[in-house]
């Protein structure tokens, strides 16, 4: 029976999965550990517009749940011995340097954290992946908790048990996507610990959402889900251009394709590129995968997925360079949205980073506001390596604004990268009188409301419609 959980790593998925387990299962009791004393602190903070994570929900759940049956530390070594069942939820970011730089995943945190749990560990654990990860990367973490065992200088107590419980959340939605999932995939060799963890979520989930499979089909699955789906994105950023350039709208050629039952609505909406932290580390783990074991054209194949979406973020820049008399140079610009999709705070692959430093490499000035980024994560998003926050005085050519006023004042143009609603109902008739005449507006999400009255003196550029 579980009765102590311990989630490694306070991140994106770690908070708010374990902040749900919490809600729903209040006999469990819960650990988010980290070693980020810094992020701790945020979860543990008072102040809910202070958490590390924002996802609209989840400062709801926290405070029904915190420190009462949900709790956060640096205590790792106490939270892994009294566990029960224990989440692996760290980073596993793309490789810099080494065998399969650029493509395959970084597992130094996996391994770091499973080496915690082999050390750390009392009695029977369940070992859970949460993390996305390579598949056969079970194999490793088996390997090291057996290697435990055999050195576990008289603890006759200590046994593992390794599952594959990856997550399917999207960023935004996710406490939804938590409470209410497609479905709950559980891969694994031991039946008594994939029940134990079924158990868990049958709380609130009905049993039929919840698929069991083996190790290697589970840690697959999710790496494939996240290819299809921004294979699909991709696809509809190519058919935006060829709209541009033939008269077509991308809109209604979105709703035609998408009333077809066989190819759905979903992930349909052009845009100027997916991020975020898992598309593209995913796809490019999938390349290298099947590079490795010798499937070129099948590696290939997903790595156009990539360029595409690379090609998509630098058309755009060169368009609104051409747009602007084909110059940026000491003009302002102002960027509206920045984290890589509405109803996050994330940034990580954001293509407002890509194509803000295409930007400013021209030679532009950005006046950039996002409703829940802070100035610090912007900055550091955008200057040089050898740079640091506290340069933010030495860099004249970025401005973080706390309003979207702000940053629109003697601009040249508005660059909109982020659905975020309250860009949704901007008053442009007022906007366009604190802009630079010519000015010109730039619709990168298609969710603007132009209404006529309010767009004298505007020039208006939305992706994937011609003739505007």
């Amino acid at each position: 029976m579980i009765n102590k959980i311990c989630c490694i790593g306070a991140g994106y998925v770690g908070g708010p999965s374990m902040a749900v387990f919490a809600y729903y299962c209040p006999d469990l009791q819960i650990k988010v550990v980290d070693i980020n004393q810094e992020r701790i602190e945020a979860w543990n903070s008072e102040n809910l517009n202070n958490l590390p994570v924002y996802e609209p929900g989840l400062d709801e759940i926290i405070t029904q749940t915190r420190n009462r049956n949900l709790f956060f530390s640096t205590s790792i070594k106490e939270s892994i011995a009294e566990a029960d069942m224990i989440f692996l939820s760290v980073n596993t970011p793309i490789k810099l340097k080494g065998l399969g730089a650029g493509k395959a995943s970084d597992l130094k945190y996996i391994e770091a954290s499973t080496r915690m749990v082999a050390e750390n560990a009392r009695n029977h654990t369940i070992v859970v992946e949460k993390s996305t990860l390579p598949v056969r990367t079970a194999e490793t973490i088996k390997m090291i908790l057996s290697a435990s065992i055999e050195n576990n200088n008289g603890d006759n107590n200590k046994t593992f048990s390794v599952l594959s419980n990856p997550e399917f959340l999207a960023e935004g939605t996710a406490i939804n996507d938590l409470k209410n999932p497609d479905r709950v995939l559980i891969g694994g060799e031991n039946d008594d610990a994939i029940e134990a963890l079924a158990s868990i979520y049958c709380k609130w989930i009905p049993k039929e959402k919840i698929l069991k499979t083996n190790l290697w089909s589970s840690e697959l699955s999710k790496l494939v889900a996240n290819a299809f789906l921004a294979q699909r994105i991709s696809s509809i950023n190519s058919i935006s251009a060829l709209c541009e350039v033939s008269g077509a709208d991308i809109n209604e050629v979105s709703k035609a394709i998408g009333t077809d039952t066989r190819i759905g609505d979903k992930f349909l909406n052009a845009g100027p590129g997916f991020g975020g932290s898992c598309f593209k580390k995913d796809i490019l783990n999938l390349v290298y995968l099947s590079s490795y074991f010798g499937l070129n054209e099948v590696s290939e194949y997903w790595n156009q997925v990539v360029l595409i979406n690379n090609w998509q973020q630098k058309r755009i820049s060169n368009l609104i360079i051409k747009k602007l008399f084909g110059t940026v140079s000491g003009k302002k610009i102002c960027i509206l949205g920045f984290s890589f999709k509405a109803n996050t705070n994330d940034t990580r692959e954001s293509p407002a980073i890509s194509i803000s430093k295409n930007l400013l490499e021209e030679g532009a000035k950005l006046l950039i506001f996002d409703p829940k980024v802070s100035g610090k994560q912007i900055i550091n998003d955008l200057i040089t390596k050898d740079q640091a926050y506290s340069d933010l005085s030495l860099d004249k050519s970025i401005e973080v604004c706390s309003s979207i006023e702000e940053a629109s004042k003697n601009v040249d143009a508005i660059i909109v990268t982020t659905a975020w609603d309250q860009f949704k109902i901007i008053n442009w008739g007022e906007i366009s009188k604190l802009m630079r005449k010519p000015s010109w507006v730039f619709d990168l999400r298609n969710c603007l409301d132009f209404k006529e009255e309010n767009t004298e003196g505007l020039k208006i550029w939305k992706l994937g419609v011609s003739n505007l």
